[in-house]
Protein backbone atom coordinates (compact mmCIF):
# COMPACT_ATOMS: atom_id res chain seq x y z
CA UNK A 1 0.00 0.00 0.00
CA UNK A 2 0.83 3.60 -0.58
CA UNK A 3 1.77 5.80 2.23
CA UNK A 4 1.14 10.05 2.42
CA UNK A 5 2.78 12.50 4.02
CA UNK A 6 1.41 15.93 3.66
CA UNK A 7 3.82 19.27 4.56
CA UNK A 8 3.11 22.79 3.58
CA UNK A 9 0.21 23.81 6.33
CA UNK A 10 0.44 27.36 8.48
CA UNK A 11 -0.70 30.25 9.38
CA UNK A 12 -0.96 33.16 7.14
CA UNK A 13 -3.35 36.09 6.71
CA UNK A 14 -6.39 35.81 4.40
CA UNK A 15 -5.74 36.71 0.69
CA UNK A 16 -1.84 34.96 0.94
CA UNK A 17 -0.93 32.15 -1.07
CA UNK A 18 0.16 28.33 0.53
CA UNK A 19 1.34 25.33 -1.28
CA UNK A 20 0.34 22.24 0.01
CA UNK A 21 2.64 18.96 -0.27
CA UNK A 22 1.59 15.52 -0.41
CA UNK A 23 5.02 12.28 -0.96
CA UNK A 24 3.53 9.15 -1.59
CA UNK A 25 5.94 6.43 -1.11
CA UNK A 26 5.15 2.65 -1.01
CA UNK A 27 3.97 1.63 -4.42
CA UNK A 28 3.77 3.34 -7.81
CA UNK A 29 2.88 6.47 -7.38
CA UNK A 30 1.12 6.80 -11.08
CA UNK A 31 -1.35 4.14 -10.28
CA UNK A 32 -3.06 6.25 -7.64
CA UNK A 33 -5.46 9.02 -8.47
CA UNK A 34 -4.64 11.54 -5.75
CA UNK A 35 -7.25 13.51 -3.90
CA UNK A 36 -7.15 16.79 -1.56
CA UNK A 37 -10.03 16.95 1.34
CA UNK A 38 -10.16 19.30 4.60
CA UNK A 39 -12.21 19.34 7.73
CA UNK A 40 -12.77 22.09 9.84
CA UNK A 41 -13.52 22.13 13.19
CA UNK A 42 -17.23 20.71 14.27
CA UNK A 43 -17.54 19.49 10.34
CA UNK A 44 -17.79 17.11 8.15
CA UNK A 45 -14.42 16.10 5.85
CA UNK A 46 -14.83 17.62 2.27
CA UNK A 47 -13.26 17.70 -0.92
CA UNK A 48 -11.01 20.15 -2.25
CA UNK A 49 -9.76 18.90 -5.27
CA UNK A 50 -8.58 15.87 -7.33
CA UNK A 51 -6.50 14.76 -10.46
CA UNK A 52 -5.97 11.43 -12.02
CA UNK A 53 -3.09 8.94 -12.64
CA UNK A 54 -1.87 10.76 -15.30
CA UNK A 55 -2.49 14.58 -14.62
CA UNK A 56 -4.83 14.93 -17.45
CA UNK A 57 -8.22 15.17 -15.53
CA UNK A 58 -9.07 17.33 -12.10
CA UNK A 59 -11.61 18.23 -10.23
CA UNK A 60 -12.61 21.31 -7.88
CA UNK A 61 -14.76 22.31 -5.45
CA UNK A 62 -17.00 25.39 -6.20
CA UNK A 63 -15.51 26.51 -2.98
CA UNK A 64 -12.25 26.70 -4.18
CA UNK A 65 -12.51 26.97 -8.05
CA UNK A 66 -10.01 29.62 -9.41
CA UNK A 67 -8.33 29.94 -6.42
CA UNK A 68 -6.63 26.34 -6.00
CA UNK A 69 -4.78 24.78 -8.41
CA UNK A 70 -4.03 20.79 -7.80
CA UNK A 71 -0.82 19.38 -9.87
CA UNK A 72 1.03 16.07 -9.69
CA UNK A 73 4.96 15.15 -10.07
CA UNK A 74 5.06 11.02 -11.13
CA UNK A 75 8.68 11.51 -11.15
CA UNK A 76 8.63 13.36 -7.47
CA UNK A 77 5.94 11.02 -6.35
CA UNK A 78 4.37 13.81 -4.73
CA UNK A 79 0.79 16.19 -5.51
CA UNK A 80 0.67 19.64 -4.78
CA UNK A 81 -2.21 22.06 -3.90
CA UNK A 82 -1.62 25.55 -4.37
CA UNK A 83 -3.69 27.58 -2.67
CA UNK A 84 -4.38 31.47 -3.31
CA UNK A 85 -6.22 34.65 -2.44
CA UNK A 86 -7.06 32.20 1.15
CA UNK A 87 -9.71 33.01 3.21
CA UNK A 88 -10.36 32.87 6.77
CA UNK A 89 -12.99 29.93 5.69
CA UNK A 90 -10.77 27.35 4.49
CA UNK A 91 -8.97 26.96 8.01
CA UNK A 92 -8.95 23.07 8.70
CA UNK A 93 -6.89 20.42 8.38
CA UNK A 94 -6.01 19.54 4.78
CA UNK A 95 -5.64 15.71 4.09
CA UNK A 96 -4.49 13.69 0.98
CA UNK A 97 -5.76 10.80 0.03
CA UNK A 98 -4.83 8.21 -3.07
CA UNK A 99 -7.35 5.43 -4.35
CA UNK A 100 -5.71 2.98 -7.38
CA UNK A 101 -9.12 1.31 -7.64
CA UNK A 102 -11.29 3.23 -9.62
CA UNK A 103 -11.49 4.09 -13.34
CA UNK A 104 -12.69 7.82 -13.17
CA UNK A 105 -11.39 10.18 -10.01
CA UNK A 106 -13.74 9.87 -6.92
CA UNK A 107 -15.00 13.32 -5.05
CA UNK A 108 -16.09 11.51 -2.50
CA UNK A 109 -14.41 10.21 0.81
CA UNK A 110 -15.17 6.98 0.06
CA UNK A 111 -13.64 6.79 -2.92
CA UNK A 112 -10.35 7.15 -1.28
CA UNK A 113 -8.68 4.05 0.50
CA UNK A 114 -4.88 5.24 1.54
CA UNK A 115 -4.90 8.79 3.28
CA UNK A 116 -2.43 11.18 5.00
CA UNK A 117 -1.85 12.40 8.29
CA UNK A 118 -3.14 15.54 7.52
CA UNK A 119 -1.50 19.49 7.88
CA UNK A 120 -3.40 22.12 10.04
CA UNK A 121 -4.08 25.49 7.38
CA UNK A 122 -5.05 28.83 9.26
CA UNK A 123 -6.16 31.83 7.28
CA UNK A 124 -6.36 34.85 9.88
CA UNK A 125 -8.89 37.78 8.56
Amino acid sequence: QVQLVESGGGLVQAGDSLRLSCAASGRTFSNYHMGWFRQAPGKEREIVAAISRTGGSTYYADSVKGRFTISRDNAKNTVYLQMNSLKPEDTAVYYCAADDRRTLISRTIGGYDYWGQGTQVTVSS
